[in-house]
């Protein structure tokens, strides 16, 4: 006996949970494939996506009309018929995560169990995503407008969404109990430093500081660990660079957003293709960058042998120049950066260092607490000792993780020179110096 069958002999037309609305969203897609054919509906959605869509919820409509029993109320027809089309168009039973504003990360692990980030905490998700092979077909789904692909040859990719969201994936053999897929959710709406300071990063005095360091032109840097909020706090600061000014962004995958700024190009870096041809590295991207007469070049994160020509662009005339790279600390990031210098060039370390010091000349580092909340936790002055010959990390701030509130600990002398060398007004630094060290 059917589901309908079973419904209607009860006399009840409610469906009560999740599996519910599983069992009448398959019936209603193998009852759909009367009313359109697969063939059909692929050859609509080469020519026209939108009128496919459109065809596909009238395919939906004619069946419901045709049974009653399928949905009780209007409420219900319309679920069935959102997550018919998504199923189809989008992420399927993913698309609420999607919509949910509070969700900053999606987690689908191998045997389908699914996890969210929400305000910084990790928490399990009651999503139907079916099996590895219905995994497996998601990824295939997100990835086929993109001319991407995934298979044993290539078991990893990387991905942007058209909404700007990033897509991990792996599958069999380098995941071996299964599909995985890591979605990165990005907000429409770009963070101020007045909205990171009420939500607890950091207090006013921060803030400021981030400011003069944007308007005075310094070398930024922020690092941090996975999920510390670098891309986050890199993204507000170069909404802070004055509009008279043209911005080159460096990315491997597109994300960071500009709200009014009329003066951007946003270059993009990509993978070789099946044939192995293609390949844009972001090495390549910053080097072509210093054609394009920036006055400001901002790398999304900085990983490998790129950090060397990097270092030069920012050494030569691009001063106050942004980017990102994972680290556990400032020195770790200094250290970091020479390691990865190395993988370009075959330079002694100090010579390497000397680059870091005299093109970077502040590190910010960020963390996450246990309470799901990302913070500065540090900033570092980067300096070159010439009788040491060595890059010299200087502490002017410090948070720990159980603190509401930093220490500052030092002066920022790079800004002070900026005030006195006339790139920012002198008042101004003096003003925060006041603030922040009259105690």
């Amino acid at each position: 006996m059917s589901l309908m069958s079973r419904v209607a002999q009860t006399g009840t037309a409610h469906a009560v949970g999740e599996d519910s609305h599983a069992v009448k969203l398959a019936e209603l897609k193998r009852r759909m494939g009367s009313e359109l054919s697969p063939d059909e509906l692929a050859r609509i959605m080469a020519m026209n996506p939108v009128r496919a869509e459109n065809e596909v919820r009238t395919a939906c409509e004619k069946v419901l009309d045709a049974d009653p029993w399928f949905a009780h109320d209007r409420e219900e027809r319309e679920l069935l018929v959102n997550l018919a089309v998504d199923g189809i168009f989008g992420l399927g039973a993913l698309e609420p995560l999607l919509a949910d504003g509070e969700v900053t990360e999606i987690m689908v692990n191998p045997g389908s169990a699914v996890f969210v980030e929400r305000n910084g905490i990790l928490q399990p998700a009651a999503v139907p995503v079916g099996d590895g092979d219905a995994v497996r077909a998601l990824v295939d789904r997100i990835l086929g407008p993109l001319g991407r692909r995934i298979d044993e040859s290539m078991p990893m990719v990387d991905a942007r969404l058209s909404s700007g969201h990033r897509v991990n994936a792996v599958i069999p053999p380098v995941s071996p109990d299964g599909p995985a897929v890591t979605v990165r959710k990005f907000r429409d709406k770009v963070f101020t430093l007045d909205e990171m300071c009420a939500a607890g990063s950091f207090d006013g005095r921060m803030a400021a500081f981030l400011r003069l360091c944007i308007e005075s032109r310094l070398n930024l840097a922020v690092s941090g660990a996975t999920g510390s909020g670098k891309t986050t706090l890199l993204n507000t600061l170069s909404c802070q660079i004055p509009s008279d000014e043209r911005i080159v962004t460096i990315e491997d995958s597109a994300e960071l957003r500009f709200a009014h700024h009329p003066n951007i190009v946003r270059l993009e870096a990509r993978l070789a293709s099946a044939e192995g041809t293609g390949e844009v590295t972001i090495r390549d991207l910053v080097r072509n960058s210093l054609r394009m007469r920036p006055d400001r070049i901002i790398v999304g994160e900085v990983r490998d042998a790129a950090a060397l020509d990097m270092l030069q662009a920012m050494n030569t005339g691009h001063d106050g120049s942004l980017t990102t790279l994972h680290a556990n600390s400032e020195r770790d990031a200094v250290l970091r950066l020479v390691t990865m210098v190395r993988f370009a060039a075959d330079l002694p370390v100090d010579v390497i260092e000397a680059q870091v010091a005299t093109a970077i000349d502040i590190v910010v580092q960020t963390a996450r607490a246990r309470s799901g909340m990302r913070y500065v936790s540090g900033v570092s002055e980067l300096s070159f000792d010439r009788e040491a010959r060595c890059c010299v990390v200087r502490p002017l701030f410090v948070r720990e993780q159980d603190c509401d509130a930093g220490t500052w600990v030092d002066r920022p002398c790079c800004l002070v020179e900026a005030g006195r060398a006339g790139r920012i007004d002198q008042s101004e630094v003096d003003r925060w110096l006041s603030r922040t060290f009259s105690h």
